[in-house]
């Protein structure tokens, strides 16, 4: 028993642990700072700007050692003979001689060397500074598909939080409509017992009420889905419980134009500032390939410490260090228009980023009229849907009434009943749609 009480305090501080209250804003946070997908994104900037850096560095002297060991097989030393004459006494006898053998340097089987190389690029014909701004621009898109992503992920996130308030709120709706025909069928019920209405009557109220009991269901359902899914995009476990902070703000944008907006987007959207950005980066790498016409010019310094060093006569076993200087310069003076065909991908693909940057612009003018056009309708049917629910309320009000007092018919209560229903229910979806309309033409925007 003990063992038990101690299970559920522990589960219930573990449920507790597990509920989180969150305004719209702190839900977009959490997801931000969750968001797996979003940090792959970040890491492909932190790639992009590596690179650049790694190409930066073409342009700069390169330092460059170099070690090695050698192990040479025994050969005869190399002699010169010189003309002599002369004799010599050897072993009680005169002998006469006419050239002298001189051996030149040492056999050496073992040879280290240690050298030390700089350099430096002279001139490339732009091969190298393109490489370089290519890198750069592409780490600008790069950084520009991150805010992509993160906006996308904001509205997501968005769309996830309304859609939770929205299954609530139709939750709430269904839920008195359940207990408004529980309370229509308990009436119903004692007036057939004072024989005011009929078996008829009484089952048609049951019927309905039985239909908003499968709606109430599926409505408690559609809340854990929509928190479910909420959860996911918010990178929480499934099983946290959210308590939504945030209420919705009818008609809470204020008017602008289109025109301005449709500018505004042009200058901040991450897809226009990212697709310029290859652009540049295109018109780059048209250089790059244009430098293949070019010599590629270096200068290249070596010290060279070696044993034997074979710059110095005659090689002796030891280190001696000597150094040299020299420019460099290669040139394809032939190779079958390798250079022109590169040439002509580069301007196809420039052309293809131009024409690229044409349509998205396009593209993103369509979309922040269609969203704007949207939140204008959302406004327009949010008033119309409020004042919907009035007027349902007051014939629901009135039709009750009457009906008490028999003055009215059973299925007049029962379309009263469903005519509020429906009224609250589109005055609800019409506040989400509402939300989403301004969420989408915020990113559409790109704010």
């Amino acid at each position: 028993m003990k063992t038990m009480i101690i299970t559920l305090l522990l589960s219930a501080s573990l449920l507790a642990q597990q509920k989180l209250t969150l305004t719209v804003e702190q839900a977009v946070q959490t997801g931000l700072e969750n968001s797996k997908s979003l940090k792959a994104s970040q890491y492909k900037v932190v790639a992009a700007e590596a690179k650049s850096s790694e190409t930066d560095a073409l342009g700069l002297p390169s330092v460059k050692l170099n070690a090695a060991y050698t192990k040479l097989s025994t050969v005869d030393p190399f002699t010169l003979n010189f003309p002599a004459f002369g004799t010599v006494q050897a072993d009680n006898k005169t002998v006469l001689f006419n050239t002298v053998a001189a051996q030149l340097g040492d056999n050496i089987t073992n040879n280290y060397t240690l050298r030390a190389t700089v350099q430096q690029p002279l001139f490339t014909g732009s091969k190298i500074s393109s490489a370089g701004e290519i890198a750069e621009y592409s780490y600008e898109a790069t950084k520009q598909d991150f805010s992509k992503d993160r906006a996308d992920l904001i509205y997501n996130i968005k769309s996830a939080y309304w859609n939770v308030l929205r299954a609530m709120e139709f939750r709430n709706v269904v839920d008195e409509n359940v207990a408004q025909i529980k309370a229509h069928a308990e009436d119903a019920a004692n007036m057939l017992k004072q024989g005011l209405v009929t078996t008829n009557d009484v089952l048609k109220v049951q019927v309905q009420l039985s239909d908003a009991l499968v709606r109430q269901i599926d409505a408690r359902n559609n809340v854990l889905l929509a928190t479910y899914a909420l959860n996911n995009t918010l990178g929480l476990p499934l099983s946290t419980e959210i308590v939504i902070a945030s209420t919705f703000q009818p008609a809470s944008l204020a008017p602008q134009e289109i025109d301005a907006l449709v500018k505004k987007a042009v200058e901040n959207r991450p897809e226009i500032l990212g697709m310029n950005a290859r652009l540049k980066a295109s018109e780059s790498n048209l250089s790059m390939a244009r430098s293949g016409w070019y010599p590629q010019i270096y200068l290249v310094g070596n010290y060279n410490y070696l044993r034997p060093n074979q710059r110095i006569f005659p090689t002796k076993d030891e280190f001696k260090g000597t150094w040299d200087v020299s420019i460099s310069m290669t040139y394809d003076l032939w190779n079958w228009n390798t250079t022109g065909s590169q040439s002509t991908q580069a301007e196809a693909q420039l052309s293809q980023a131009e024409q690229g940057l044409s349509q998205l612009k396009d593209g993103i003018t369509l979309e922040v009229t269609q969203s704007y056009l949207a939140v204008n309708q959302a406004k327009e049917r949010t008033a119309v849907a409020k004042q919907g629910v009035e007027q349902a309320e007051e014939n629901y009000r009135v039709t009750n009434e009457r009906y008490k007092k028999g003055l009215n018919v059973n299925s007049d209560l029962l379309d009263s009943e469903v005519a509020l229903l429906t009224a609250k229910l589109n005055y609800t979806q019409s506040l989400v749609d509402y939300e989403l309309a301004v969420a989408r033409l915020s990113k559409a925007i790109g704010e």
